[in-house]
């Protein structure tokens, strides 16, 4: 039985924002972000990017579910992750707002 890759990755656009996909063929979705294929895509008028992370996987949900998730994270976050600074993504995963319980003593 054919086992398939799946990726997920982030890309850095020549504007420094980011951008994240999946791709089944990491080389050849690298090739089209910069070919400048589609009009219509993010990384059009970003051009050139650069390929800043990836993470192989071998189930297809595992990476979608994954990239679902980092989606939603800051480009902080992101950058943190193409880093391996696990301690900066648990410190950026807190919540800051001045009214988050943390930031409340305890009642005696």
């Amino acid at each position: 039985m054919k086992t398939y890759q799946f990726y997920v990755y982030i890309l850095e656009c020549s504007d420094g924002l980011l951008y994240t996909g999946m791709t089944n063929n990491i080389n050849r979705r690298l090739q089209v972000h910069n070919s400048g294929i589609n009009p219509l895509s993010f990384s059009y008028k970003r051009r050139p990017v650069e390929l800043l992370f990836h993470q192989e996987f071998n189930d297809v949900f595992q990476a979608y579910h994954f990239e679902a998730r980092i989606k939603r994270w800051s480009a902080k976050k992101k950058r943190a992750l193409a880093d391996d600074d696990f301690d900066l993504i648990k410190i950026l995963a807190e919540c800051q707002n001045a009214t988050h319980s943390k930031h409340f003593s305890k009642l005696p």
